[in-house]
């Protein structure tokens, strides 16, 4: 695995247009693993700075719970259609998967939430080809690296 800023490092290009959709709008969506084995969704919110991709979230809540009992997770940013007069202007969707790390309560009072730093197992991003008639699939992982599919 990789912290965030290990992944723009090694493919600056990737991460750019990743960090952009998940810039794009504030709300993805975020699963985890039940203490039951079962699946969860939420809805979440990311934040990347200083090299890190980071998630907050209200103290004590169950997604919280989840990562402190099973840290694995993916991310899969807000997702909005190809406009159809102009598929090729589409911004993209990004998923990600990781381990969250628990950096404990952040804040104060109010304010205050559980805080998880995210170190990356694997990068998908997805776009619209030149031309607009097929997917660009982008995918990295630490191990090997980024790869490219097509798919018409």
């Amino acid at each position: 695995m990789a912290a965030w800023n290990e992944f723009a490092a090694s493919e600056p290009a990737l991460a750019a247009e990743v960090s952009a959709v998940f810039t794009a709008h504030k709300h993805h969506t975020m699963a985890t693993i039940r203490h039951d084995g079962s699946p969860r969704i939420s809805g979440t919110e990311v934040e990347l700075a200083d090299g890190e991709l980071r998630l907050g979230m209200m103290l004590g809540s169950r997604r919280a719970a989840d990562l402190r009992a099973d840290p694995r997770l993916a991310i899969h940013s807000h997702s909005v259609d190809p406009p159809t007069d102009d598929p090729s202007a589409w911004i993209g969707e990004a998923k990600l998967s990781g381990v969250a790390v628990d950096d404990g309560p952040v804040g104060d009072g109010e304010e205050a939430a559980d805080g998880f730093r995210v170190d990356v197992r694997e990068v998908v991003f997805t776009r619209v080809g030149t031309p607009p008639d097929h997917l660009v699939i982008s995918w990295w992982t630490p191990e090997q690296g980024l790869r490219h599919i097509e798919r018409r």
